[in-house]
């Protein structure tokens, strides 16, 4: 089961760090702001899943000080850079674990997600969010395309007007 909970909002403490402001969320509280969490524990379900939603492609990426060697933290930073995608995301654990922050709209607070194998996230296509591994620094994940993969981040303020960015926040209120 995901771990969720208010992130703390310190930023003298590494990213990649816990966080946990001891404010846990709920999976109806994720439900609320358009995130869907489902428990995977195999592949197969993984596959149901991308059935079900009408998800044709997939890749799979190795996030780690070993795959990347001095690229690391350059991604790291990117990924953790708040931004949004015109796109549904959809996230696969197969092994290591990462965080994925999104911004609760309603009060726009992050929320964290921890993620360890097995766990799908949903994000919505519109809502801001973030990614990081943990001290671990490592995560293999599957990553789920309707289409060609494509990932194009768009960074806040500027997404701010898209009209993605309004259906979403129509979408949750």
């Amino acid at each position: 089961m995901v771990e969720a909970y208010y992130h703390d909002n310190d930023e003298s403490v590494d990213f990649r760090e816990p966080h946990n402001s001891g404010e846990t969320v709920s999976i109806d509280q994720l439900a609320n702001i358009g995130v869907i969490y489902k428990p995977c524990p195999t592949e197969a379900q993984m596959n149901d899943v991308a059935i079900e939603r009408n998800y044709r492609n997939r890749d799979r990426v190795s996030i780690s000080s070993e795959s990347l060697g001095d690229a690391l933290w350059p991604k790291l930073q990117a990924f953790y850079a708040e931004h949004l995608h015109e796109d549904e995301e959809i996230r696969y654990i197969e092994d290591g674990e990462g965080y994925f922050d999104v911004r609760n709209a309603v009060d726009d607070r992050w929320i964290r997600c921890k993620l360890v194998p097995g766990d799908l996230l949903i994000l919505p296509a519109g809502i801001y969010h973030r990614f990081t591994l943990t001290t671990q620094n490592y995560v293999k994940a599957v990553r789920l395309f309707k289409d060609e993969p494509k990932w194009v981040a768009h960074g806040r303020p500027i997404a701010d007007k898209f009209s993605i960015r309004e259906e979403y926040l129509a979408s949750i209120h």
